[in-house]
């Protein structure tokens, strides 16, 4: 049984719990072990490697030195997120051609009684894992509803594929492991230039203009090319795309409605598990119209969720939401 050590991060035991659970699920069929790393913390997301360097990488050090210390039976440390996976693989990437860098983030780690060795373990993302490592054919033989007739955009956002340090990915610009996949459990993929597009990230709570239009690129493009679903791998991407549909319809007067699940929740329906465990019927924009195309019933999580209809916006502080400043130097401040 393949063993490996889970770096769950913030978002899946929160907003993207609906990804754990069908990640979880369909790991038990498909034999794989994840034990996870105790006493992980943020890896800081995409923002706060601007704001201080040497702290964002002991912050990521830290879950790096945990795992080193957690080995037993595998030093893979596997993340369902993509933001997870870039920040970590980066600090150990980095670590290992950096000796002062490694000095400097030891340094900061040797205050918690932690230190660690570039290199000790690696860092691998889930879908890698999934179709690298567990096999095609070997998911194939877990089919029992095959997802015949269900048109799938997969998205794979721009964190994942580049840059690709330990050469996973087939093309880091138009990356075909997902579409594989899909294909495998019986999906019709449809060809999405798109897929390696940004969703925004957290530009919604910077610039909501310039964060509509990314979203609304995105799933018009998905629309365009008639599919069913878009299928995602990264928690701030399907948060970006299913949460603020609503308000991105509203802002551009468009009537999208196009679901947004993951990938793990579409492998899980394919192998014959049920919605409700894999935490489809959670998202905002409702999937039943779309899964029942298909014949899979989807009970309603939520009273009253029955479109993308664009939910009551609150009104913003003037002053906005407090920003990082980079630290002024001496001779800049005189």
């Amino acid at each position: 049984m393949p063993k490996y050590l889970l770096y769950p991060g913030c978002s899946l035991h929160r907003m993207a719990r609906a990804y754990l659970d069908s990640t979880l699920a369909v790991c038990e069929p498909l034999g794989i072990e994840l034990e996870e790393i105790q006493d992980w913390n943020c890896c800081g997301a995409t923002e706060y490697i601007a704001v201080h360097q040497i702290a964002s990488h002991a912050l990521v050090g830290r879950n790096l030195a945990l795992a080193a210390q957690q080995v037993d039976g595998t030093r893979t440390v596997m993340a369902a997120c993509s933001a997870c996976y870039l920040n970590l693989a980066k600090t150990n990437s980095y670590m290992q051609k950096d000796a002062r860098l490694a000095e400097q983030v030891n340094t900061a780690l040797a205050a918690g009684g932690l230190q660690y060795t570039p290199g000790s373990v690696r860092v691998r993302h889930l879908l890698d894992i999934i179709v690298n490592d567990i096999g095609l054919e070997t998911i194939r033989n877990k089919v029992t509803r095959p997802l015949k007739g269900l048109r799938v955009a997969p998205y794979y956002g721009c964190m994942i594929a580049r840059p690709d340090r330990d050469n996973r990915w087939d093309n880091v610009e138009h990356p075909v492991a997902m579409d594989r996949l899909l294909k495998t459990l019986g999906a019709e993929v449809v060809d999405f230039p798109l897929k390696t597009h940004c969703c925004g990230g957290h530009m919604t709570q910077i610039n909501v203009s310039v964060a509509y239009e990314l979203i609304r690129r995105l799933i018009h493009g998905a629309d365009q090319y008639r599919a069913d679903v878009i299928t995602t791998l990264c928690p701030i991407c399907q948060l970006n795309l299913d949460a603020y549909q609503g308000e991105v319809n509203r802002h551009f007067h468009m009537n999208d409605h196009m679901p947004v699940l993951y990938f793990t929740q579409l492998m899980g329906l394919a192998f014959g598990l049920e919605p409700e465990v894999l935490g489809i019927g959670k998202e905002f924009v409702d999937s039943r119209p779309a899964l029942s195309r298909i014949g899979i019933a989807v009970p309603l999580s939520e009273p009253g969720q029955e479109t993308a209809a664009p939910r009551p916006s609150r009104k913003k502080k003037e002053e906005g939401l407090p920003m990082p400043r980079m630290p002024v130097r001496e001779e800049e401040s005189q």
